[in-house]
């Protein structure tokens, strides 16, 4: 067996069925799950009656091996959106690759990156992460042969990573940087400073920037969020030299089970990438890419999808706020709370965890599951920036989760 796959940690939700073992939730009231991260708003009828229509085309999209490179139909929508979204112009047929969603994508750009020989003996390769963050970062490292490095980041902030601490000694042996705006969990968002502070490091080093921006699209304030790309054409960064920004559907159209993205940038990076994904067998189905070519395309239901979240945050989050230090979030569709700390509980090392008895006494009382926010970040710089939060994915409809937020209130209260 390859060695390193023992580096490989228990997935949060594994972590969380553990800490839930034995746990008999109270029947009086119905379940509800703000745990996992999975869109749970209907997907859109169009897109259903596309795959249906490329389904009966005369082959079915079914006779022959999809191209890894993507249909032209594909590549030409997604980078309309991205002109239209961002107002970049990107060649489809060099900058930009379909793929089979983010995560698998995340995952993959580490093993095509990350060269493990590239130091003297006993000296590996850094992959630099954001902490909290999320758990493919660390396993992409591991399996690519490199150790992970947890940034620290500032509660005061909104948990913004503070890029500046990082030690040159790191940057020195980093050969990827994962970074995650709108973030997973906390909602923030990069600022321009943030990345050219980002741009320079990578010149200097030569590391590239993974931008991993699945959650875009849902955002509460007026402006949209920043990209990676966008922040790269504004500082005259056109050849986004070293930076690979990952999207996906999954959160934006509501087809998690479509399985559908695109990575887009350096045509340097691109091309290796490609080949790297000719023998790893990761061609999408061309059925699947006219149904995402018809998502990209349109907007009016991301318009609406984006309304139905806001519409929930704006329910939701002045209920928990009156018995948690909760606030709405810049993006995304977590809201990434701070326990109380009348709930008690310690690590192994004897700090505080709050945030694993809160979840499972709410579970055992209320029947709402909520993930505990140590299970999303790693101890590092001698803390677990998690510890002590919890994070509630606002995915279900909007009755179901102003419910659990007022089960919540009743349970802080009550406590």
């Amino acid at each position: 067996m390859n060695p390193l796959l023992s580096r490989l940690q228990p997935y949060p939700f594994e972590r969380l069925r553990q800490l839930f073992a034995g746990v008999t939730p109270n029947p009086s009231f119905h379940p509800i799950s703000l745990g996992i991260g999975e869109p749970r708003h209907p997907t859109p009828q169009f897109l259903k009656d596309r795959l249906c229509e490329a389904v009966q085309s005369p082959d079915g999209g079914l006779a022959n091996y999809p191209a890894t490179g993507g249909t032209p139909e594909l590549k030409t929508a997604c980078a309309t959106w991205l002109q239209r979204r961002y107002g970049l112009a990107l060649d489809p047929a060099t900058q930009i690759l379909p793929v089979n969603g983010s995560r698998e994508a995340l995952f993959a750009l580490a093993q095509v990156v990350v060269n493990p020989r590239a130091f003297a003996a006993g000296e590996e390769p850094v992959v630099v992460c954001p902490n909290p963050f999320y758990q493919i970062y660390e396993g992409a490292a591991y399996l690519a042969g490199a150790q992970p490095w947890f940034a620290p980041s500032d509660p005061a902030r909104n948990f913004a990573v503070d890029w500046a601490s990082v030690p040159d000694e790191v940057w020195r042996r980093t050969q990827l940087l994962y970074t995650c705006s709108p973030g997973n969990p906390t909602g923030a968002v990069m600022p321009l400073q943030e990345w050219e502070m980002l741009f320079e490091l990578s010149d200097r080093h030569g590391f590239v920037i993974a931008s991993d921006e699945c959650y875009s699209e849902i955002y509460f304030r007026d402006e949209p969020p920043l990209g990676g790309l966008e922040a790269a054409a504004r500082l005259g960064r056109h050849d986004f030299r070293n930076l690979i920004a990952l999207t996906s559907l999954s959160k934006r159209s509501n087809v998690p089970g479509l399985r559908s993205g695109f990575v887009a940038g350096d045509a340097n990076l691109i091309k290796p990438f490609l080949l790297y994904r000719t023998y790893h067998g990761s061609a999408m189905s061309t059925t699947v890419q006219a149904a995402s070519a018809a998502a990209w395309l349109d907007e009016a239901h991301v318009v609406d999808n984006r309304a139905q979240y806001r519409a929930k945050f704006a329910e939701v989050t002045p209920i928990l706020a009156e018995v948690m230090d909760v606030a709405l979030p810049d993006a995304g569709f977590y809201l990434w709370a701070k326990v109380p700390e009348r709930f008690g509980g310690q690590d192994h090392a004897g700090s505080p965890m709050r945030d694993t008895v809160f979840a499972r006494e709410l579970l055992a009382q209320y029947n709402v599951t909520v993930l505990p926010g140590s299970y999303l970040a790693r101890e590092a710089q001698g803390h677990n920036p998690g510890a002590n939060r919890v994070r509630m994915a606002l995915v279900a409809e909007t009755a179901e989760c102003a419910e659990a937020a007022r089960r919540i209130a009743r349970f802080i209260q009550a406590s």
